[in-house]
C-alpha cells in the first residue's frame, strides 16, 4: 500500500501555471494564490447564529442551576427570600429561552430563498429546501429536549424544597396539640380546689382557648395538605406535560422521515422529468423527419409511374 503525500504545493504550481499561460498580471496572479492559500469562511445563516445563542443561553441556565443547587436546597446556607429570588431567575431564563425556540420554529425555511426562477429550476432546489428544513426541525428538537432535561432538573430541587417545607410545618401542629392538652389537664386540677364560680369561669375561659387552638390548628392542617395536593397536582401536570413534549418528539420524527420521503419522491420526479423531456425531443425529430421524406417519396412514387 501506497503512502499518502500532500499534493497541494502541486495543485499551486498548477495553478500558477495555467494562469500565466492565460496572460493574468502579478497583481491578479498574487491575489488568486493568497485566496488558495487563505480560503474565506463561509457565512453563518441567521437561523444558525439564533440557534447557536440559545444553545450558549441553554448552557448558562444549566451552568446557574447546577452552581445554585446546594443554595437552594439546603436551607441552612440560604433564606427563603435567596430561594425566591434563585427561583425567578431560573423563570426568567426558561422564558427567554422558550421564546427564541418559538422564534426559531416561526423562522424555519423563512430566511433561505434559492434565487432561481422557472419550473424546473423550482423542482431541481425544491430537494435542498427540504432538507434544509428537515434539519431546521432537528435543531429546534435538540434545543426543546435541552431545555426540557434543564428544567425537569430545576423542578426535582423545588420538589424537594416544598417537601421539606412540609416536614417542617409538622413536628409544630404535634407540639401544638400536646401543648393544648397538658393545659387543659392542669387548668382541670386546678379548678377541682376552687369555687364552683371560678370553676365554671375558667371553664369557659379553657374552653375558648381549646376552640380557639383548635381553630388554628384544623387552618394548618388544611394549609398543609393543601400544599400537599398542590404538590401533588404540579407533579402531574409535569409528567403530563413530559408526555405531551416526548410525544411531539415522535411527531417531529415523524415529520421529518416525510421530509426525507418526499424529498427522495421529489428527486424521482425530476429525473422522471428530463427523462420525458427527451422522449418528448425525440418524438419531435422523428415527427419532422417523416413529414419532411414522405412528400419526396410521393413525388418520386409519381414520377417513376
Amino acid at each position: 500500500m501506497g503512502y499518502a503525500r500532500d499534493r497541494t504545493q502541486d495543485f499551486r504550481e498548477c495553478v500558477r501555471a495555467a494562469a500565466i499561460k492565460q496572460g493574468m498580471d502579478q497583481a491578479n496572479l498574487t491575489k488568486l494564490l493568497s485566496s488558495l492559500m487563505m480560503p474565506k469562511a463561509l457565512q453563518k445563516s441567521s437561523f444558525l447564529s439564533a440557534a447557536t445563542e440559545t444553545m450558549k443561553s441553554i448552557n448558562t441556565l444549566q451552568s446557574f442551576v447546577l452552581a445554585r443547587r446546594k443554595d437552594y436546597t439546603d436551607r441552612h446556607r440560604s433564606t427563603e427570600q435567596d430561594r425566591d429570588n434563585i427561583e425567578h431567575e431560573v423563570g426568567l431564563f426558561v422564558k427567554t429561552c422558550r421564546e427564541r425556540i418559538d422564534f426559531l420554529k416561526n423562522t424555519i425555511g423563512k430566511d433561505e430563498s434559492g434565487g432561481q426562477t422557472g419550473w424546473i429550476s423550482g423542482l431541481i432546489c425544491s430537494s435542498h429546501n427540504a432538507d434544509l428544513v428537515a434539519h431546521q426541525h432537528g435543531v429546534v428538537l435538540i434545543l426543546s429536549e435541552h431545555l426540557h432535561s434543564v428544567t425537569k432538573t430545576f423542578d426535582h430541587f423545588r420538589a424537594a424544597r416544598f417537601q421539606e417545607a412540609i416536614e417542617k410545618s409538622m413536628p409544630r401542629l404535634r407540639k401544638g396539640a400536646s401543648s393544648t392538652k397538658n393545659m387543659k389537664d392542669y387548668n382541670y386540677e386546678m379548678n377541682q380546689h376552687e369555687t364552683m364560680e371560678i370553676q365554671e369561669l375558667k371553664q369557659d375561659q379553657l374552653e375558648e382557648e381549646t376552640r380557639a387552638l383548635q381553630v388554628e390548628l384544623t387552618n394548618l392542617m388544611d394549609a398543609a395538605q393543601e400544599t400537599e395536593r398542590k404538590m401533588i397536582e404540579m407533579s402531574a401536570l409535569n409528567h403530563l406535560f413530559s408526555t405531551h413534549v416526548m410525544h411531539q418528539a415522535q411527531q417531529i420524527e415523524m415529520l421529518y422521515q416525510q421530509a426525507l420521503d418526499a424529498t427522495e419522491n421529489v428527486v424521482k420526479g425530476n429525473k422522471e422529468i428530463r427523462k420525458a423531456i427527451e422522449r418528448s425531443k425525440s418524438s419531435r425529430t422523428f415527427l419532422l423527419l417523416f413529414l419532411f421524406v414522405l412528400p419526396f417519396a410521393l413525388l418520386f412514387l409519381h414520377w417513376y409511374n
